[in-house]
């Protein structure tokens, strides 16, 4: 028997999606702050101690600015949704430049790369970058998926990659501070690398897990399946995997 057709009620009101955008470019406009200020700590900072995991971990800085901006530049349109392919595309390609030099370098410095001096201003940077991070994008990603946006929620886990790398510089860092270890840090990137192409293969085809369905939609909640984060079980917004193929994926 066929199931009756349930009509969806729609999404935010005009004056929530008014905020929720507002919201957004106010966090892009931090998101840019601190990655311009990053980056110019950082590769400051690598240069004078020769270390390529604190000059890579600045050119992120630099393509994620590229990524938030091209979220601003979205929003700043009187229809954001009209721009979105074209942001997806941008955020799509920073990830995979930054895949891209991440894997030359840390092949480079597995090779017999020179070894870096320690770095206190790295390690100081790597912590707090690890801090602010994930609230930028976690506050983001929520925006986002209310919104519907799937450039908003794709430019949270370009944030949420900056965190990792936070965390892999830290630890690199770390490492070759206490033990001398230099392999650490190249080691641990190039699983960074990896992520940042998956990312990427996902920006580009425009998958957005979590851009939420309008209200009342039916969803894996009403089956029992949702997880707290209010995605299917195993969205990627969530937990790594799987992804939304319901109504919000236009």
């Amino acid at each position: 028997m066929a199931l009756p057709l349930v009509q969806a009620p729609a999404g935010p009101t005009p004056a929530r999606r008014a905020v929720l955008a507002r919201r957004v470019r106010l966090l892009v406009a931090a998101t840019i702050t601190y990655n311009v200020v990053e980056a110019v700590v950082a590769i400051s900072a690598g240069t004078i101690a020769s270390s390529t995991a604190l000059i890579g971990f600045g050119l992120d800085s630099v393509i994620e600015v590229s990524s938030a901006a091209a979220v601003a530049w979205q929003f700043a349109g009187r229809d954001p949704e009209a721009r979105e392919k074209t942001a997806l595309r941008v955020i799509a390609v920073s990830f995979f430049a930054l895949a891209g030099y991440v894997t030359v370098e840390s092949v480079r410095a597995l090779l017999g790369g020179a070894d870096a001096d320690h770095s206190p201003v790295g390690l100081v940077l790597a912590a707090l970058s690890l801090a602010v991070m994930p609230g930028l994008s976690y506050a983001q990603r929520r925006a986002g998926r209310e919104l519907g946006s799937r450039t908003a929620v794709a430019d949270s886990r370009q944030t949420l990659l900056c965190t990792y790398l936070s965390a892999v510089l830290l630890v690199g860092l770390g490492l070759n501070a206490l033990f001398g270890w230099s392999w650490a840090d190249p080691l641990a990137a190039l699983v960074i690398a990896a992520v940042a192409v998956k990312e990427g293969r996902e920006a580009w085809r425009g998958d957005a897990c979590c851009a939420a369905p309008a209200a009342g939609t039916p969803t894996a909640a009403t089956l029992g399946g949702e997880d707290d984060c209010g995605c299917q079980p195993g969205c990627s917004c969530c937990s790594g995997d799987g992804r939304w193929a319901g109504p919000a994926a236009r």
